[in-house]
């Protein structure tokens, strides 16, 4: 298994965090500590780059799903990016393309906070 960390990095206004492993039942909650300290300290510009996870579980999911609405109430948003195809598999049977802005890229996902 592979060990999950993730890595806070700031570009302008946007927070990115960088994910990397694999997010299960067993890891999702440091994702959810760290939505929780952005939140608090009102940075709700959020990119989440999955260009390193490797596995998603319906525990990480539910980790989206719990915070998208908060961070959407207080006007930001979380954009998710650089995702592999078979984590976009996930993501894409549940149905997360219509709620969530997935990109491609991390640099088009900063371009669509730069609107706001």
């Amino acid at each position: 298994m592979k060990q999950f960390t993730i890595t806070k990095r700031q570009i302008d206004h946007v927070s990115i965090l960088d994910i990397q492993g694999e997010l299960d039942a067993h890891t999702a909650f440091q994702l959810e500590q760290e939505l929780k300290t952005l939140i608090d300290s009102e940075s709700y510009h959020i990119i989440v780059n999955c260009s390193e996870l490797v596995y998603i579980a319906s525990a990480g999911l539910g980790v989206f799903m719990a915070y998208i609405e908060d961070i959407r109430n207080l006007g930001g948003d979380i954009k998710l990016s650089n995702m592999t195809e078979s984590v976009f598999h996930v993501f894409d049977l549940l149905g997360f393309p219509s709620l969530y802005d997935i990109l491609n890229d991390e640099s088009e996902a900063i371009e669509g906070f730069k609107s706001l």
